[in-house]
């Protein structure tokens, strides 16, 4: 019997409100569009993504490829032109403007690279914890006891009585971190927050934010172009011309004599329209551009360069 039109739209619907079942970060074909001087451009272009609660997932790629649009998306910052996005059971594109500050404020937290921005000058840094937790209606005791305890458990506990301007930019960064989490969000955001650090403060603030993921189990995303964060987590998602193109996963096995011995595997990610974005560092060397040719074997797909003769 042929399927009918309202078969077909309730099957979409059903998978629209499957996908992701589970995952605590869910990005569905997500679309942003900024017009700027009368010109579109297309930010994320049907951006698939599915985060589970408890992971630290790092977001790399070049610049101008989707990835602080999508963190202000997640944060409540800004809102999708098409698609959808859940952040623990949130619609974030049917929010009203009172629902999306309840929001900022409860479900998620978020660190700017530029250290100026997260905390106020004039504060001390227990101060610009307990900010957060003062909007929302905390008391005193409760405030004094929540600050203490994150910048203690964040290496900070001799800065409590310290203003910005009398901590190094990696104390900073993890008095923000601190921020970040004092009402206990589901999940952090860090948009680049080693970006204006030397190495070995950098690596400072990344142990910051593994703590804050281990010890209070909050999920944490973080965008980065630094090569000591991306090579540590145990997923690194890569998004290219506003789409995810893939994924490197990290697990560590022990030897026989003892030894861990870290392996990186490195996948090409299918999104939900059967588009693939193949890594140019394998299409360039072998000429694969334009057309290609596909071979169905058994266990895989072939992909050669198109070697038809010119006419």
């Amino acid at each position: 019997m042929a399927t009918s039109i309202a078969d077909l739209g309730a099957e979409a619907a059903r998978q629209h409100r499957d996908f992701g079942a589970g995952s605590l970060i869910v990005c569905d074909r997500l679309v942003r569009i900024y017009v700027a001087a009368g010109i579109e451009v297309q930010a994320l272009q049907g951006l698939d993504l599915l985060v589970a609660g408890g992971e630290i997932v790092a977001l790399v790629g070049a610049s101008g490829s989707g990835k602080s649009t999508l963190m202000n998306i997640l944060a409540g910052l800004d809102t999708p032109t098409a698609g959808s996005v859940r952040v623990a059971g949130n619609d974030l594109a049917a929010m009203s403007a009172r629902q999306r500050l309840a929001y900022r404020r409860q479900v998620v937290g978020f660190v700017w690279q530029q250290t100026s921005r997260n905390l106020l000058p004039y504060l001390t840094a227990q101060q610009n914890v307990e900010l957060p937790m003062r909007l929302a209606g905390g008391g005193k005791a409760k405030r004094q006891a929540r600050s203490a305890e994150l910048l203690e458990l964040l290496g900070l506990g001799d800065c409590l009585h310290r203003r910005p301007d009398q901590m190094s930019g990696g104390e900073q960064q993890r008095a923000a971190i601190a921020v970040a989490l004092v009402n206990e969000p589901k999940v952090l955001l860090a948009d680049e927050p080693t970006g204006e650090l030397d190495t070995a403060t950098a690596a400072e603030v990344f142990g910051a934010l593994q703590r804050a993921n281990t010890e209070l189990g909050v999920t944490v995303l973080i965008v980065t172009h630094d090569p000591a964060v991306s090579s540590v987590v145990r997923r690194v998602v890569a998004i290219r011309d506003g789409r995810t193109s893939t994924e490197t996963h990290r697990h560590a096995t022990t030897g026989d004599d003892g030894e861990v011995a870290q392996h990186a595997v490195e996948y090409a990610v299918l999104d939900r329209a059967g588009r693939l974005q193949l890594p140019r560092e394998m299409t360039e060397p072998l000429g694969l551009r334009d057309l290609v040719r596909l071979e169905a074997e058994p266990d895989h797909i072939g992909v050669w360069p198109d070697r038809r003769e010119a006419p």
